[in-house]
């Protein structure tokens, strides 16, 4: 099985309008709301909500953090390589606050675990909800499941799910192929 196109950049940009509603509905002016992006490849998707939300829907005050998780997570010392970590871009508490963290794919839900435990540091907010372009269903280790999800597929555990970002790729996409 070669490469196969999921989602085109126009399917991308409807579905993060859809996302970017979704949010609206449940946290209206986003006043007691912030968004949390997992680094690396969380951030591109949590940018651009962030930029749409203010730019099309015209949020205002909208606050958006970028978190590391990488020495979080259980299997970091089962690398063959050091990991390297991101720097984290939290300049606000959560105490007391919705969340909403954001990634690019939910596979096996470890990374999602991992996200819990490192807000930690951060205060304890008031509700935390999941907001995915692309749920894995098929694949979870952990009983974590998405409140606002792009696309669900079902692509069994020998396929990876790739998504390139305009930013780092040129194009927006989002690609299944073998392993």
């Amino acid at each position: 099985m070669s490469k196969k196109t999921l989602l085109n950049s126009k399917d991308i940009e409807i579905i993060l309008h859809r996302l970017a509603c979704q949010l609206i509905e449940n946290h209206d002016d986003f006043s007691n709301t912030v968004l949390i992006g997992l680094q690396p490849r969380g951030t591109y998707l949590a940018n651009r909500l962030a930029d749409l939300l203010k730019t099309s829907y015209k949020i205002k005050n909208l606050e958006l953090g970028l978190l590391d998780i990488t020495f979080y997570r259980d299997d970091f010392r089962r690398k063959e390589k050091p990991l390297a970590a991101e720097t984290n871009q939290m300049n606000f508490l959560i105490e007391g606050k919705k969340v909403v963290i954001i990634d690019d794919v939910l596979f096996s839900g470890r990374s999602i675990r991992a996200a819990l435990t490192a807000l930690q540091s951060y205060g304890r907010p008031e509700h935390i909800e999941l907001l995915v372009l692309i749920d894995r269903r098929f694949s979870r280790h952990l009983p974590i499941q998405p409140n606002y999800r792009g696309r669900q597929v079902d692509a069994i555990n020998e396929e990876r799910v790739l998504v390139s970002w305009k930013e780092t790729h040129k194009k927006d996409a989002v690609f299944i192929e073998p392993k």
